[in-house]
């Protein structure tokens, strides 16, 4: 509760409430970020530290968002990291094909195939469909694979039984496979 109640002040702009605040979710942003990082496979990828500060910046920019719970705080942190990274994989996938350069002949340049930045923005791109499809579906997914809470964590931050959520994310899964393939 007290990460909670600190939040909840740090959103109503108590500076000192934030100052208290983040030693105490620092740690598991850097587990959160970790998490993200391993998923990417990207060898030019942010590194933890750098992914949770500049999420942090954009968690508290203005003002940090209003949260409800710990596990609340944590989903929306892990949406922002993640487009922090798709971001990034942007800018990367942007700058390798020239990003206002004038273009080489295709003929002259090497079987490229799909990198690790076009595989994780294929995933962000299945993942927007997925959230517009079944907005409950894309938001479980988030809290489970990206914000790392457990399901009966999950099924808590939506209000849902853990036996519900359970079967959402299996179905999810089971569409997220669909549409990568």
């Amino acid at each position: 509760m007290e990460i909670t109640d600190l939040l909840r002040r740090a959103h109503d702009g108590d500076a000192e409430a934030l100052h208290t605040v983040v030693p105490l979710v620092y740690d598991e942003l850097k587990r959160l970020a970790s998490s993200h990082l391993r998923r990417e496979h990207s060898p030019q990828s942010l590194e933890t530290t750098v992914l949770v500060h500049e999420a942090f910046l954009r968690l508290a920019g203005s003002r940090l968002p209003d949260c409800e719970n710990r596990s609340h705080f944590f989903g929306i942190a892990a949406r922002v990291m993640r487009q922090v990274l798709v971001d990034s994989a942007r800018s990367r996938r942007a700058a390798k094909r020239g990003d206002g350069v004038e273009a080489a002949a295709l003929i002259t340049l090497p079987e490229l195939g799909a990198t690790p930045d076009d595989e994780f923005l294929a995933l962000n791109e299945a993942l927007e469909r997925l959230a517009m499809e079944s907005p409950l579906k894309g938001q479980l997914i988030e809290l489970y694979y990206f914000a790392g809470l457990t399901a009966e964590e999950s099924g808590e931050a939506v209000s849902l039984p853990v036996h519900t959520v359970r079967r959402e994310l299996r179905l999810a899964r089971a569409w997220l496979r669909n549409e990568l393939q």
